[in-house]
């Protein structure tokens, strides 16, 4: 059984001018957070000190019945995204770092929140699965805004999804009716809604105007899914955007060698892209995050 680390200890809080380093310990090695001054900026300071952790999938399903599941020795591109950003907006809203409990526990409210509808564990199909679904119910929450419109070459679609029920060997919760009929409500939902999205001939036409820390959802050409892959934008120095991502290929969270525009053209599985960015703390988030 794959092993849940739900624990950190707060070590050492460093501050200097710009930003506070806090040093924190996990089961197997110290986990090193360097925040910035916004929150695009936190969240690839966070981003980066997990690249080289292995790509793992499944972490999710290990337990008979869900629930909040922590682990940051490990992700699938999912779940890296989400760390990412629990651990960005705890850091944002936790003014006394030195607390370990209060940002523990701030962390995985702001991790419960973004992983389910409505931020609550409902069992498996309270579990924000379609990236469509996580977006729009993420945006609802006021955690994420979806900027994909005003992107220059976006265009407006709708697609029909039903990989998951129609590929329950992939999913065995769903041999349950009352699971699979949830699942397949949320399916005829999702695939009822338009929503802007960025082919792949025009990526490079909207790359210039993404900003590191931007969530980039990569669009599955496949019918029947919506988005086939996630990952962080990320400036490199031939300054384009790159993708920082948990990479099934390469086994690992890393940074694409190429920008996205040349990434998404590469594989032929993905469309396009949709864009959403990270909203800063705000009194009335936080305290929702908080469950106040």
């Amino acid at each position: 059984m794959l092993r849940l680390f739900t624990t950190f200890c707060l070590l050492l809080v460093a501050i200097t001018s710009q930003a506070q380093e806090l040093v924190l310990s996990t089961n197997l090695q110290s986990l090193t957070l360097v925040g910035g001054k916004t929150a695009p900026e936190t969240t690839i300071t966070i981003g980066k000190q997990f690249i080289g952790r292995p790509y793992v999938p499944h972490t999710l399903d290990a337990n008979p019945t869900e629930q909040l599941v922590v682990n940051v020795r490990e992700f699938d591109c999912t779940t890296y995204l989400e760390t990412v950003l629990a651990l960005s907006l705890a850091y944002q809203d936790t003014p006394d770092k030195q607390n370990q409990f209060v940002f523990e526990q701030t962390f995985r409210k702001y991790l419960t929140k973004l992983r389910y509808r409505d931020g609550r564990i409902d069992g498996y199909a309270s579990r924000l699965h379609y990236f469509s679904d996580w977006l729009g119910d993420n945006e609802r929450k006021g955690l994420v805004t979806d900027v994909t419109r005003e992107l220059p070459g976006s265009l407006s679609v709708a697609k029909p999804v039903s990989y998951m029920t129609t590929s329950i060997y992939k999913y065995p919760h769903l041999n349950d009716p009352a699971v699979f009929k949830q699942v397949a409500q949320t399916e005829a939902a999702i695939s009822q809604k338009a929503f802007s999205f960025i082919p792949k001939k025009n990526i490079r036409q909207a790359e210039a105007q993404l900003r590191e820390g931007d969530i980039i959802m990569l669009t599955a050409a496949r019918p029947g899914l919506d988005m086939k892959h996630v990952g962080l934008a990320i400036r490199q120095l031939d300054g384009r955007m790159h993708l920082l991502h948990a990479s099934s290929d390469l086994g690992a969270v890393v940074i694409t060698p190429y920008p996205i525009s040349d990434y998404v053209l590469e594989h032929k599985r993905l469309s396009g892209i949709r864009v959403a960015r990270l909203r800063a703390v705000s009194t009335s988030i936080a305290a929702t995050a908080s469950g106040e």
